[in-house]
């Protein structure tokens, strides 16, 4: 199954170069860096994202591997460098996303930090992130992440019941769950969990049961997803046999307002649709920086950059992204520079999403005016409306996120 496929878009510089708009203060503003690391031992049957096995590349003497990617990303920074130039400020936050991207050595995942260091730079206090599966980390490994700077680890559990992860195609033990936790905070690393809910066969008390085991192991982050049944994947073509049912929207509403009251009593807040932290500490800085419109820089096959309102995508496949450093060219495939419109879009889009809400006051001409009537139908909460001039969602209104979306901007 081929990943999903990337967006048309303008074409990219061979030399990367951004325009002179793009980089005009930059360096008034926060970067992060993302790193896709697209290797996986198998394919989950739900997963569309720009993943590959050994065996799809050619086995471990593929062009690009486990043992070569980090040369191919470090070139990338080089060209990073050069494109954002000295007004750049440090970045305050790198996550490292996947695929899994504990199948690299943790001494791989350090050259790739230090490289962003010599580079970029990391601000004093950077959050450093990286996914893995729970199956692909040991104590040792993860000693040797947080000695290599990495400041937080996001653990794909999924799910705490067998038959569920069964059905998503998971490998991994959920008892290395509770492991790679404990691990990781005995080297002091930030720990978030990752749930999905609303797979075909989870019932209720499958999906408390996850809640209640993610909760037991104290993490300081909760990031909980429905299940999406992409089209082209496993899961779509067992979907559209009969032999699994669709997620069925009602179930994942009940699903989701349980999450918030396992998680809410357990001592977490929400800070965005899908996401709880412990803290305001403990919230993913990276992601928040996404949801408020921030600057990135994504390294690695088929990853996505913005940088002052201009986005652009790598090439997919590893050996074509690879070949293109090699030869001195950036590997962007295309971009696009958003228009005004766009960006107010992804403003309002995103930004309600968040616990902190929206300005009214950022509102475009009778959108405003239709905040009273959100009110009404209990999406969105009426005292931070009125104290703060701020568009809140409720409880109700997060499981109606896109509605509120909607009826925002076709005001």
């Amino acid at each position: 199954m081929p990943p999903s496929a990337l967006p048309d878009g303008d074409p990219a510089p061979a030399s990367g170069e951004l325009p002179a708009s793009a980089l005009d203060g930059l360096g008034s503003s926060d970067l992060g860096v993302y790193v896709h690391v697209p290797f996986c031992s198998v394919r989950c049957g739900y997963c569309d994202f720009n993943t590959y096995t050994l065996g799809e590349l050619g086995g471990p003497e593929a062009s690009i591997g486990l043992d070569t990617y980090a040369d191919a990303a470090l070139l990338e920074l080089d060209l990073a460098q050069q494109v954002l130039g000295s007004g750049a400020p440090a970045a305050s936050t790198v996550f490292v996303g996947g695929g899994t991207p504990t199948m690299l050595r943790p001494r791989d995942l350090g050259r790739v930090v230090d490289g962003i260091r010599s580079r970029l730079g990391l601000a004093p206090g950077a959050e450093v992130t990286t996914e893995a599966n729970p199956d692909s980390v040991t104590a040792a490994g993860l000693a040797e992440l947080a000695a290599g700077g990495f400041t937080r680890v996001s653990l794909g559990m999924q799910s705490a019941v067998p038959h569920v992860l069964r059905t998503l195609e998971r490998t991994h033990d959920p008892a290395n769950v509770t492991r790679a936790v404990r691990s990781a905070r005995a080297v002091g690393l930030q720990v978030s969990v990752d749930l999905i809910y609303g797979t075909p066969g989870e019932s209720l008390e499958d999906w408390r049961r996850s809640l209640d085991a993610a909760v037991a192991m104290e993490p300081d982050h909760v990031s909980a997803y429905a299940l999406v049944v992409e089209a082209g994947t496993k899961l779509a073509a067992r979907v559209r046999r009969g032999l699994v049912a669709m997620p069925d929207d009602d179930d994942e509403a009940d699903k989701y307002e349980l999450a918030d009251e396992v998680l809410g009593a357990a001592g977490f807040q929400w800070y965005e649709v899908s996401n709880w932290a412990r803290s305001e500490a403990a919230r993913c800085r990276h992601n928040v920086a996404y949801w408020s419109g921030a600057n990135w820089w994504g390294l690695g096959p088929g990853a996505h950059s913005h940088v002052g309102g201009v986005r652009w995508w790598n090439v997919k496949h590893p050996a074509a992204y690879a070949a293109r450093l090699a030869a001195g060219v950036s590997p962007a495939q295309a971009r696009e520079t958003l228009s005004g419109e766009q960006r107010y879009d992804e403003r309002v889009l995103l930004g309600s999403r968040l616990v902190e809400g929206l300005p009214v006051a950022e509102l475009r001409g009778p959108a405003a005016a239709s905040v009273a009537g959100l009110i009404a139908d209990g999406l969105v909460a009426g005292g931070p409306a009125v104290r703060e001039g701020r568009v809140v969602l409720t409880r109700r209104g997060r499981l109606l996120a896109d509605t509120v979306v909607h009826r925002l901007l076709a005001s």
